[in-house]
């Protein structure tokens, strides 16, 4: 019996218990009084036992949960950057609480209902589950990466348990979604394999098969469109709409041979979409290759040792050293910052922490975009005595003038985060900029060592600086005459495993009239 119906059968005769509540004065009234409490008799016995039941259901949903809840490792900040391991437990979290929140609504427990309603808007959203995904393609897109590649190594942890076919085909419509059509290709295979290796899964053969026959015809291959089909066929031998298409396609075929002479086909695949040279050479440097970095230009990024503790002061700055390589001025310090400074900045942001966004040159508005996929938040020195260390630090190692300079901004990148390739001088709509000039000059702070991928890198001069706690990197971002250095763009590669914490500081123009010396030319 329908609980929702018994709740309100016994509110109703509560209700007619309360109006009637002069009964004596009718025998008539006295009569139903008796039915009324033979109703409600029933109906609390009915409730009683569609309680009962609830409390197995949850009984039972509690053991499944149990027995498919991991043993979760010591170190929990390791365990859930791993992109594989993150979607398997954001789907599974996900999954599982939908479940309690749709059993527990049966039952009448408000002030339990009223928690679950009020912590379920903390759980993870399809939104958070397809992100993972995204961020899962994006590594594979950036290096190069095969579902074989990222299943047998497990992203660094190769005990855990690959994705199954349901998981698979979730990745696969993400990609396609988002117009990745080669991994969405390459993870409906995926799906199909674990399938016809004997893996339980919700999706089925045929919805696979149905997908991949347009789709391979969309992208060109026939041959495979026709197999494909002959195989869903082979399950379904009355589908008229694949004998349809499987019509179509061995018709095509047989024009095509007739047509074997015409003229070559374009090298052009969907499959592999023109991708713009700046973006192919930041994922070469993302993957190692195509570094410039030859000794002699190393030794061009300068770097400059500080003493380690609480308040590091520099204690040294060699002097530039002549060299024929054409790159901006790269500086990089090592022991930059103490621990003790990082833990402090980590816990001042973590409640600030926000999506980050980026700006849009025509508009001059911001919005958040996957090609920056991080959260962000901003520091003033006045919220902690290390704050204003960092940024004197930083002036003393710049010799630059941070009265004019942005807040502390302090990121923390997400599964797969990355910032594709951009400039920090170029703010065309920027409010600040007749006020405090463009931003001179960039200094990041790396707050964490990155285990996999997460390379900071120059695609204009092929640098590549991988995250070193502690460390950070400077650069002018304006040549001397004040126009915009090209040769600044610049990238931070997705991680492919670990925390990436960063910090960085914008310096501005105004007020750095006296520090950096100015010059009619184009030098650096």
């Amino acid at each position: 019996m329908d609980l929702n119906w018994l709740i309100s059968s016994f509110l109703i005769n509560m209700l007619l218990w309360s109006v009637n509540a002069e009964f004596y004065s009718s025998i008539d009234h006295m009569t139903q009084l008796i039915l009324t409490e033979r109703d409600l008799i029933q109906s609390f016995r009915d409730y009683v036992t569609e309680e009962e039941n609830n409390i197995e259901r949850l009984k039972s949903c509690l053991q499944v949960f149990e027995s498919s809840s991991e043993d979760f490792p010591e170190d929990l900040e390791k365990y859930i950057s791993n992109p594989l391991t993150a979607y398997k437990f954001v789907r599974k979290l996900k999954n599982e609480w939908a479940v309690v929140k749709q059993v527990t609504n049966m039952s009448p427990m408000q002030e339990f209902q009223r928690i679950l309603s009020e912590t379920i808007q903390n759980i993870p959203s399809d939104q958070d589950l397809d992100g993972i995904a995204l961020g899962l393609v994006r590594l594979q897109e950036t290096y190069r990466l095969n579902p074989e590649n990222i299943l047998g190594s497990g992203l660094g942890q190769a005990t855990m348990d690959p994705l199954d076919p349901d998981e698979a085909f979730h990745v696969a419509t993400i990609a396609h979604q988002n117009h990745k059509f080669l991994y969405a290709f390459l993870w409906m295979q995926e799906a199909l394999k674990q399938l016809d290796e004997g893996r339980v899964a919700i999706v089925t053969r045929a919805e696979i098969l149905r997908f991949l026959g347009p789709f391979v015809f969309q992208m060109g291959d026939l041959p495979r469109a026709i197999a494909l089909s002959e195989q869903l066929l082979d399950l379904d031998p009355s589908d008229l709409n694949v004998l349809n298409h499987l019509d179509f396609y061995k018709h095509l075929k047989e024009g095509i041979k007739r047509n074997e002479a015409t003229t070559p086909m374009d090298d052009a695949h969907i499959f592999t979409p023109s991708i713009p040279k700046s973006i192919k050479v930041y994922e070469a440097l993302c993957r190692g290759e195509g570094i410039q970095m030859t000794p002699r230009r190393q030794r061009a990024l300068f770097c400059r040792y500080n003493t380690g503790g609480r308040n590091p002061r520099l204690i040294y700055a060699p002097v530039k050293e002549e060299d024929e390589w054409d790159q901006p001025q790269i500086t990089r310090y090592h022991d930059f910052i103490s621990d003790y400074e990082i833990d402090t900045i980590k816990k001042l942001s973590r409640a600030k922490l926000a999506r980050a966004r980026v700006l849009d040159h025509v508009t001059g508005k911001n919005f958040s975009a996957e090609l920056r996929v991080a959260k962000s938040a901003w520091l003033s020195e006045h919220e902690d005595p290390v704050i204003s260390h960092v940024n004197q630090r930083i002036a003393d190692a710049t010799g630059l003038d941070m009265e004019m300079a942005e807040m502390l901004q302090v990121a923390n990148y997400g599964i797969g985060g990355q910032y594709e390739p951009h400039y920090d001088s170029k703010l065309v709509k920027d409010s600040d900029f007749h006020r405090f000039g463009g931003r001179i000059a960039t200094t990041l702070i790396y707050m964490t060592d990155v285990n996999l991928g997460g390379a900071t890198v120059f695609p204009a001069i092929g640098a590549a600086l991988q995250p070193k706690k502690g460390s950070a990197v400077f650069w002018y971002n304006l040549l001397q005459n004040g126009e915009e250095d090209d040769r600044t763009l610049h990238a931070a590669c997705p991680v492919m495993a670990g925390n990436k914490w960063v910090s960085n500081k914008w310096i501005r123009a105004r007020g750095q009239e006296f520090r950096r010396r100015c010059a009619l030319s184009e030098s650096a």
